[in-house]
């Protein structure tokens, strides 16, 4: 018979999960204070689990019926239970107005992804980017708290999904070469691109960076609606959604400065820039 993990130690563990794997979140989540953290660092680690699951190698039925067995267990968690990140977020939502069902959404999206599900219009784009991150950005909204909720979901939600598409465009060569298209076939269309999968050619850069900038400018518009959200938020917890977002923002920019590049590799930033933005963020100068 398992034993439960004391609580202190389920939490030490999401904490290091998210130190470890959130390469870009963790800049953000550390600059709340401690119960925020902690909190936020546990819907980070189921989320990672989700996504593990997701983008590895099992075969596609087991990875349907471990995804069905994670939206089980997110309903099922309990304080007392022996999986410390199960443990922690059932103690997070005993204290924070965790909106737990939004995992629902992130393993919808997370089965479109391993049924290798394509997009025709960017409507259809649209409701997978908020399945998948427009979820956490509810979350996260549970954790950092907010007077006029029925506005800040709102505001979450388009966050989200600038971030979403952001992460489109950076991984589109990795995606295409493991066989997945998210950019919407209209689009494509559109401007004269046709991306096969496994190929990872493009045979015109001028389109493709016609295309990119397209995308970007329409990420913008949504990181414009989500950026509204930061005066709704106490100070620390604007510093760290402002870090988030500011480190995502500042890869869009980058991306769409040489679109070309991201069919050669994926976009990042040096860890220098990343604490940079944490830094401002934390002084109210970011986005």
């Amino acid at each position: 018979m398992t034993r439960p993990i004391g609580i202190r130690d389920a939490y030490r563990e999401c904490e290091r999960i998210t130190r470890e794997q959130a390469r870009n979140f963790s800049y953000g989540i550390r600059l709340l204070p401690g119960p925020k953290r902690r909190a936020l660092s546990a819907v980070y680690a189921f989320a990672r689990r989700v996504d593990d699951i997701g983008d590895g190698v099992l075969p596609r039925e087991e990875k349907l019926r471990e995804l069905k067995q994670c939206r089980e267990a997110v309903q099922q968690a309990s304080i007392g239970s022996s999986d410390p990140v199960l443990a922690a977020l059932a103690d997070a939502a005993s204290r924070m107005p965790l909106p737990v069902e939004a995992f629902d959404e992130l393993i919808d999206g997370c089965e479109a992804d391993v049924r290798g599900t394509t997009y025709t219009t960017f409507d259809e784009l649209l409701h997978y980017c908020r399945c998948v991150a427009g979820s956490i950005g509810r979350l996260s909204l549970g954790v950092f708290g907010a007077d006029d909720l029925t506005t800040a979901v709102v505001r979450a939600d388009a966050l989200g999904v600038a971030l979403q598409l952001t992460n489109i465009l950076r991984d589109v060569r990795e995606d295409q070469l493991n066989g997945r298209t998210y950019l919407p076939a209209a689009d494509l269309a559109h401007f004269g691109i046709r991306l096969e999968p496994g190929n990872g050619f493009v045979e015109d850069t001028a389109r493709w960076n016609r295309l990119v900038r397209f995308q970007a400018a329409r990420a913008e518009r949504w990181y414009s609606e989500g950026f509204r959200l930061l005066p709704m938020l106490d100070r620390r917890s604007r510093a760290c959604c402002a870090s988030m977002a500011g480190i995502y923002h500042q890869l869009l920019v980058r991306i769409a400065s040489n679109p070309s590049a991201a069919m050669r590799e994926r976009t990042s930033l040096p860890g220098w820039r990343k604490a940079g933005v944490a830094a401002r963020s934390l002084a109210g100068m970011a986005p």
